[in-house]
């Protein structure tokens, strides 16, 4: 995990961040400038990054695993998923709108939830074993708010949350500068916000962290959370309070 010298090293895992931003490429996204501040801490310690700006995908809508069985011309999500699969950490990222997550990061949130009765090779729910986070930009508040609704969904689908798995920047409420935009001075908003910074920082290692442990324990201990076992007649020291 770490050198003698001190140097953090996490070759082996794989982080995938969604990025929420209503911006299609090649148009510069706050919430891009933000996920840098990660991602350069993970790739300097050796993780393979891959961010995804969802508005640039053809991602259908809906409940299912490939919405194309479900009358939809084309989506984008089943290799998408493919690639959570393959991920250690996830990163879900976006704006603030009206007070709440976008429209592009809740679609990722759904189609997170229209995998997640799916199973891994112990017979557990599929994202078990993952870790997750959440980054949030804007120029209102609501930042605890929308990682409120992040983090709990994605503990729900299965992920694990390490501490302090949330980061983000607003800036005064009302219209006004986003995280990175270039003032008359020529200094860019927000970059130098030392509690943006700091969390971000301890956001990215704790996910770090818990990843490598969970990728060197092998994943969630598997007893008492296989809904294969359930359903074949386990029950885990459960017993029905009608019958005790």
């Amino acid at each position: 995990m770490s050198a003698a010298n001190g140097d953090w090293r996490f070759d082996g895992l794989r982080a995938l961040f969604f990025n929420g931003t209503l911006t299609r490429s090649p148009e510069p996204s706050h919430t891009d400038l933000l996920i840098g501040v990660s991602t350069s801490i993970m790739q300097k310690h050796g993780v393979e990054v891959e961010v995804i700006r969802v508005i640039d995908q053809d991602i259908a809508t809906g409940i299912y695993p490939d919405m194309r069985e479900h009358g939809w011309q084309s989506d984008a999500w089943p290799d998408i998923y493919r690639r959570v699969l393959d991920a250690h950490i996830v990163v879900v990222a976006g704006p603030i709108w009206l007070g709440d997550n976008s429209s592009e990061t809740k679609k990722v949130i759904e189609r997170l939830y229209a995998c997640s009765s799916e199973l891994n090779e112990a017979g557990q729910y599929a994202f078990y074993g993952k870790t997750g986070g959440c980054l949030i930009t804007g120029n209102e508040d609501g930042i605890k708010h929308c990682a409120m609704n992040v983090l709990y969904s994605l503990q729900h689908l299965g992920f694990v949350i390490p501490p302090q798995a949330d980061a983000g920047w607003i800036g005064e409420a009302g219209p006004g500068p986003s995280y990175g935009d270039v003032l008359s001075d020529g200094t860019r908003v927000g970059l130098d916000n030392d509690f943006t910074n700091r969390n971000v920082t301890f956001m990215t290692w704790n996910l770090m962290h818990l990843a490598r442990m969970l990728h060197d324990a092998g994943g969630i201990p598997v007893h008492g959370n296989q809904r294969s076992e359930w359903e074949g007649g386990a029950r885990f020291d459960f017993m029905n309070p009608e019958y005790r």
